[in-house]
């Protein structure tokens, strides 16, 4: 027997309304749905945040973003069922749950090279201009760039501007106030600043 969607009576929801062609995903409907128990769901959210995880474990454990990722899908998926609370708190718990994985996993995989915000900030390329380097947070440049400032300042910029939570969703990713995520979102981005300018100088006038 087949139900109004077109589905089997049993299987698990079709939700043709989560993705309209050339519009962007409802995730609020994607969010309801995966917690349903729905696949397609649960890929809509995937598609939209893993990107932004990926960067944000990558500027954490360098390498190992990949692995911290899928471990957080896999927990993810084991404790949707029992969320609650809109998308906006769905990214932050999501969030949450790659840093304590990424964390979890530089504790356990003590190397003699270091690794993460170290390694990433150890030679960052600064040859772009600072708008081209602040705006293209998805280039390992930026990420490299981000990632040599000091940690508290780095993550809230991550949050703030690679993830694109609010300052109290930030905030308590952290187990910080919002307005401290706030300032020290601004400190990176003006200190990023600086090192841009700073390098553009050296690199003029290494020309003459």
């Amino acid at each position: 027997m087949h139900g109004a969607a077109g589905g089997v009576v049993g299987a698990r929801p079709v939700l043709p309304a989560l993705r309209v062609p050339g519009q962007p995903p409802d995730l609020e409907a994607a969010l309801r749905a995966a917690r349903s128990g729905s696949e397609a769901g649960f890929v809509v959210l995937y598609r939209e945040l893993q990107p932004r995880l990926l960067r944000y474990a990558t500027a954490l454990v360098g390498a190992d973003a990949e692995d911290v990722t899928a471990e957080t899908w896999l927990q993810v998926a084991r404790d949707l069922p029992g969320f609650t609370g809109d998308v906006d708190g769905f990214r932050g718990w999501v969030t949450t749950i790659t840093r304590n994985r990424a964390l979890d996993h530089a504790r356990s995989r003590r190397r003699t090279v270091p690794t993460g915000m170290e390694v990433l900030a150890e030679r960052p390329d600064v040859g772009d201009t600072a708008i081209t380097a602040l705006d293209a947070l998805s280039s390992r440049n930026a990420i490299a760039l981000i990632a040599s400032l000091p940690r508290n300042q780095a993550e809230a910029v991550l949050l703030r501007a690679v993830i694109g939570l609010d300052a109290r969703t930030a905030g308590a990713v952290l187990g910080k106030r919002a307005g401290a995520v706030r300032v020290a979102a601004h400190r990176g981005l003006k200190r990023l600043a600086k090192q841009l300018h700073d390098a553009q100088g050296s690199a003029g006038g290494s020309d003459g």
